[in-house]
């Protein structure tokens, strides 16, 4: 399966066909044939919600959804912690909505950087149903509705952050196709350094729905900017505004802040301690190359990496191939590497990566930056989620 899965990958994202292997050429028609399937589908389930046949429901707080158009690697779980950290420092309780899909990795790295935090983490494919438990628990209240200090009771301050239990909006996680749910702002994420691919739709290619669908978008943001070059930057902007010209573009990159011991959720490691090491880096997410150039960039001597498909579960016969490339780094530099890690990848089995040792393993920490560009900047950003919130 790990094998097909790549080969797919590589036809989605192969710029001619003509320099496929045989294999890969021999399963496209097979590819475009379930890839006519999904678009009538997607159709056909698009009209049935156009003609109210399927209903769409609606929340009694404001929702912000946070999806993509292409399959993994936009940038979506980081952006959904950058708005609950916002929402949050503004006394706005914030209930994030996932679908905890293969296991939950994002919804578990999600509650470890949010802990403390007054947010709450729904998992569940009924986002409704989640939504409902949580509001009955917790109690909801639209900030929309009244002043700030008539909507929220705060306890007190702890630690910097506003208490609160009721529930003032919900983050709807991978949420532009989930069309059951009306929402008051969607925001499209896009690979910097993927893009659209061959520009089909799954599996044939990476898109989850046509282009046209960013019409439907309030705001674009372009993730991985620092590893794009400034033309390419260019050229995705300018596809986005042929669709939507009035689209507010804004452009993110994830910024490394730390590492942490395999062991010691708790360690914290400078990023001084890769420099001028050897580094083998091993993840199942959705833009490996993305993690691995961001790591070429802290001055490691040599960066080598070990890429499986979005949300694999590592097995021991992964592991074992890990070491036996680890064991050939190590007799071609004379120097024992270290093995670099994502927070996704360690919040979905952190048990098995201790099967490592006595390799070193680190996971990297990052964060999402907005860098600004052309007048769309953090502060921008955040004064787009203040007025979706705003008294009307």
């Amino acid at each position: 399966m790990e094998k097909l899965r790549r080969l797919v990958n590589e036809i989605a994202y192969a710029q001619d066909h003509a320099k496929l292997s045989p294999l890969q050429s021999s399963i496209i028609p097979l590819l475009s044939f379930a890839s006519s399937v999904y678009s009538f589908t997607l159709s056909l389930r698009r009209s049935l919600y156009h003609f109210g046949f399927f209903s769409k429901h609606r929340l009694a707080v404001p929702v912000i959804s946070v999806g993509n158009l292409t399959w993994g690697g936009n940038g979506k779980t980081p952006m959904v912690e950058f708005i609950a950290h916002s929402l949050a420092d503004s006394g706005i309780s914030p209930l994030i909505l996932t679908r905890g899909y293969a296991g939950g990795d994002e919804a578990r790295m999600l509650q470890r950087h949010l802990l403390g935090r007054p947010v709450k983490i729904g998992v569940g494919a009924n986002r409704a149903a989640t939504a409902a438990s949580f509001f009955e628990k917790y109690g909801y209240i639209d900030p929309r509705s009244c002043k700030f200090s008539e909507r929220i009771s705060i306890d007190e301050k702890v630690g910097g952050h506003l208490k609160s239990e009721q529930i003032g909006a919900v983050i709807l996680d991978d949420g532009m196709q989930h069309w059951s749910l009306s929402r008051d702002l969607e925001i499209v994420m896009v690979n910097g350094l993927m893009r659209w691919g061959n520009h089909q739709l799954l599996p044939l290619g990476p898109l989850r729905e046509p282009l046209m669908a960013l019409r439907r978008a309030d705001v674009a943001v372009v993730h991985h900017v620092d590893l794009v070059s400034e033309q390419n930057l260019k050229d995705i902007e300018s596809e986005i505004r042929e669709i939507k010209n009035s689209l507010p573009v804004f452009f993110t990159r994830m910024a490394p802040s730390c590492f942490f011991e395999v062991g010691n959720v708790n360690s914290e490691v400078s990023l001084r301690t890769v420099c001028n090491a050897v580094l083998l880096c091993v993840s199942a997410i959705g833009s490996a190359d993305a993690f691995t150039q961001g790591l070429e960039k802290l001055g490691a001597c040599h960066v080598d990496q070990l890429d499986f498909s979005d949300h694999h579960l590592f097995q021991a016969k992964d592991i074992e191939m890990i070491r036996k490339k680890l064991g050939e780094l190590e007799a071609k530099f004379n120097s024992k590497p270290i093995v670099v890690v994502t927070e996704k990848d360690y919040d979905r089995d952190s048990e098995i990566l201790k099967l490592l040792h006595p390799f070193k393993v680190l996971v990297l920490c990052s964060k999402l930056q907005i860098i600004p560009h052309r007048g769309c900047c953090e502060y921008s950003f955040k004064k787009l989620l203040k007025e979706l919130l705003e008294v009307k």
